[in-house]
């Protein structure tokens, strides 16, 4: 019961009022950060680290470190709430984690039922968030322990496992998806080297040497594609408003999200425990998951409201799960939770084991306050609903330059590089005609986050195996994923051919 009695003191150090003001105020610029694409979590975050010293300055260092970590956490999963915004009403996803959301999220819009999916993706993003809470407060140190036994050699073939099952997103074709899977990599490969400091693909331009920019291929792909089909095959009905019809969900939407919203927080947690995996492989692996678990999986990509709560609920719930290694092991596993550790060191907090012993104030005040700001988030999301979902009335001679606009501000915001809006455009165009030969987008996005992991991962553990790539196969854990891996790739192939024997066989 010690858990819940520091959690209370946590609410007591969360409700003081200028506390309070801290997290409403990071939730609802989280919220504008997670709409506009460019800015991101991690920018946002670091955007405010300067401004938290000011704000703090009249606290003790003890308040002020705990008033700085709400403020700042309040910005990280506000932005998960807004990043679904976009992603569903205009097909542009803000970040990584956001493209998922695009695949079913934006064919509801399209189908008249944007209100519903805005009004899910914020019931599953709230029921995410308490359900990572409540594990977090229990589970935080055995989980921690269990996290500390995933080695190179496991991430790098969880990885490989991510890469492998996002073949069950490739539509009609498996060798389509992963074909766009290894372009992905490929892109990822393009700049300098990390270890070796050698340009990979660069053709002595200099704008490559920092490789792509992962927001400027996504939204170029999946926004501007849009754009350019829209330009290129009018459907005859684009002088006509698109209607947002019913703004709430019905309560067979509510029953059909039920256990999607439950497994991809539990899926999500986990998967945000893990250093680098992060709430993009959780919105994946989530999505992945209901796909498969469905009767009727055929639906997916057509506007299921299954494939908007699942990976919404993820998300926010890896994002849960990533303060336990933050917190615990004084292990960032994002970017983002990165510059939050670098918060808490500029207050004199050291983040690990002794955190929650010595500095129970900050630790236990960040906790609850989350509570709160999920609580204010739910609160100032539900009555911006029927706002945002007016969004998609807009004729589309007015919603196109709109979509352009957004696009051009939040790509050229990020490294204020005329290159990034040449390669927007490139990609634009590449996005229009991949989608229309039904080459699936979002396995070339998954390629590209997670190759630079997969690759310095793979690299970490040859380093400790002198070169032995049996590695791989001798770590328990590691061995199983691959396996995993294997038996995704073989068994839809081994179907696919014994379905093609027995109607030969038939036929004969």
């Amino acid at each position: 019961m010690s858990a819940l009695h520091y959690l209370a003191d946590g609410f007591a150090v969360a409700l003081q009022w200028h506390n309070l003001i801290y997290a409403f105020v990071g939730v609802l610029i989280g919220t504008a950060v997670g709409v506009l694409p460019g800015i991101g979590p991690m920018s946002g975050v670091a955007l405010l680290l300067p401004v938290t010293a000011s704000l703090t300055s009249g606290l003790s260092p003890e308040q002020a470190a705990a008033s700085a970590l709400i403020l700042l956490a309040g910005v990280y999963y506000g932005a998960m709430y807004g990043g679904s915004t976009t992603s569903i009403l205009l097909n542009t996803p803000g970040e990584s984690s956001s493209v998922v959301t695009t695949l079913d999220g934006y064919q509801m819009a399209k189908n008249g039922r944007a209100g519903a999916a805005l009004s899910i993706a914020a019931i599953g993003s709230f029921v995410a968030g308490l359900v990572a809470l409540i594990a977090l407060v229990f589970l935080a140190q055995p989980l921690s322990d269990l996290a500390l036994k995933f080695g190179p050699a496991e991430y790098f073939s969880l990885m490989i496992l991510g890469l492998c099952a996002v073949s069950g997103l490739g539509g009609k074709s498996m060798t389509k998806a992963l074909i766009m899977t290894v372009f992905g990599l490929l892109l990822a490969t393009i700049g300098i080297d990390n270890v070796s400091g050698v340009a990979r693909f660069t053709y002595d331009i200099p704008d490559l040497y920092q490789g792509l920019e992962f927001l400027t291929i996504a939204v170029g792909l999946f926004a501007l594609g849009e754009v350019f089909k829209t330009i290129i095959e009018p459907d005859g009905e684009s002088g006509q408003v698109i209607k947002v019809g019913r703004v709430m969900p019905s309560l067979e939407d509510l029953k059909k999200s039920a256990g999607p919203v439950a497994r991809g927080s539990i899926l999500g947690f986990f998967v945000g425990i893990l250093p680098g995996a992060g709430a993009t492989l959780a919105s994946f692996f989530s999505y992945i998951f209901e796909k498969k678990l469905s009767k009727d999986p055929g639906k997916f990509g057509k506007g299921a409201i299954e494939g908007v709560a699942a990976p919404e609920s993820a998300n926010n719930a890896a994002s849960g799960g990533a303060m336990i290694p933050l917190l615990t092991l004084g292990i960032p596993g994002s970017g983002t939770t990165a510059i939050l550790m670098g918060a808490l060191l500029m207050y004199n907090v050291q983040p690990g084991p002794l955190l929650f012993e010595d500095h129970p104030q900050v630790a236990w005040g960040l906790i609850a306050s989350m509570f709160i700001g999920n609580l204010m988030l739910l609160v100032l999301n539900m009555p911006l609903v029927k706002v945002f979902a007016k969004i998609i009335e807009t004729p589309s001679q007015y919603l196109l330059p709109l979509i352009i606009a957004i696009s051009v501000f939040g790509v050229y915001a990020v490294q204020v590089s005329t290159f990034d809006l040449i390669l927007l455009i490139a990609c634009g165009v590449a996005g229009y005609l991949l989608a229309k030969n039904d080459f699936p987008l979002a396995p070339l996005v998954l390629g590209l986050v997670l190759g630079p992991m997969i690759e310095n991962n793979m690299r970490r553990a040859l380093t400790t195996s002198n070169g032995d790539f049996l590695i791989f196969v001798q770590k328990p854990i590691s061995a199983v994923f691959l396996g995993i891996a294997i038996l995704w790739l073989v068994v839809p192939i081994l179907l696919k051919m014994r379905g093609r024997q027995v109607v030969i066989n038939e036929e004969a």
